[in-house]
């Protein structure tokens, strides 16, 4: 399968459009329509209906597995780049908001302090984008944050060869408005809150998604999507009742118009990974080992 012809096809998919697509990709539009001809032919099925322009069932299944195959050939670029290029002259570290912490300034000091001429940038992003980015080289190194099993690694999408090293593990709670009625609970059953209104903030809260899989139910439907990376802004919603989240203890703590009641089952932490994919000692490495030490 050719991926050429796939990245045509996702962005196809992605626009509705043929001619929105060839304007992204800098295609013709005869050349795209040439290129979802040839994909279809390989595959012997009709992948995009014509009017209006949507997947078919089997388009639905291969926008499934193309997501991750185009990833992982973005990153093994990126990795062969890295592997062949000059010392770098500037790290990108992307964050995501439950991982940033005031605890990088020492390690940032640091990193600065033994090498002047490096440049440093960091950048909060939400915890798919920093995979992502990691992935296909935008950024040089990451910190990100999720839920696990106690001591358990974070589930990541395959990007290739990484090196995870463990930040922190800490409690997780429900934000519940001061006001609703289990918010004076020592603790709860998340499964007491499947039916609950949530709010369904990925980027920021554990994302719903998990929560089915780890109580095996269907509940836990949004009332309400926040999208973005302000922590404050979900938090003010969840006090407003607009809501419930799972985020970490310390993030809800001292909040007005908040309580948060910690999860005692399913039994689950909030879990701070650093990943990078440069293994030798040079600055990638340092900061890694030297936030993980600081961070803890």
């Amino acid at each position: 399968m050719d991926p050429h012809l796939l990245r045509t096809f996702v962005a196809v998919a992605r626009c509705g459009s043929f001619s929105e697509a060839a304007r992204e990709l800098g295609y013709t539009q005869s050349a795209v329509s040439q290129h979802i001809a040839a994909l279809e032919n390989d595959l012997g099925t009709l992948l995009l209906q014509r009017r209006p322009v949507s997947p078919t069932v089997a388009g639905v299944r291969l926008l499934e597995h193309a997501g991750p195959l185009l990833l992982r050939l973005d990153a093994a670029r990126a990795d062969i780049t890295r592997l062949i290029a000059a010392p770098a002259a500037r790290i990108t570290l992307g964050v995501s908001p439950l991982a940033m912490t005031s605890r990088l300034t020492v390690p940032l000091a640091g990193i600065r302090r033994t090498q002047p001429l490096l440049e440093v940038a960091v950048r909060v992003l939400g915890r798919e984008a920093v995979t992502r980015e990691l992935a296909t080289g935008t950024l040089d190194l990451g910190l990100i944050d999720g839920m696990a099993a106690p001591n358990d690694p974070l589930h990541l999408p395959d990007i290739g060869p990484l090196t995870t090293m463990a930040v922190t593990e800490g409690p997780l709670a429900v934000a519940l408005p001061a006001q609703h009625p289990l918010a004076d609970r020592a603790n709860l059953d998340l499964a007491d809150l499947a039916d609950a209104r949530w709010i369904d903030a990925p980027d920021t809260a554990v994302p719903l998604a998990q929560l089915r899989t780890a109580s095996g139910t269907n509940g836990y439907r949004p009332s309400l999507r926040y999208e973005g990376t302000d922590i404050r802004g979900l938090l003010a919603l969840a006090a407003a009742g607009h809501g419930l989240a799972l985020l970490p203890t310390q993030a809800i703590d001292g909040i007005p118009g908040l309580s948060p009641v910690p999860v005692c089952a399913p039994r689950l932490v909030h879990r701070t990974e650093v990943l990078h994919s440069d293994t030798s000692d040079g600055p990638l490495a340092v900061l890694a080992t030297a936030l993980t030490a600081a961070t803890r």
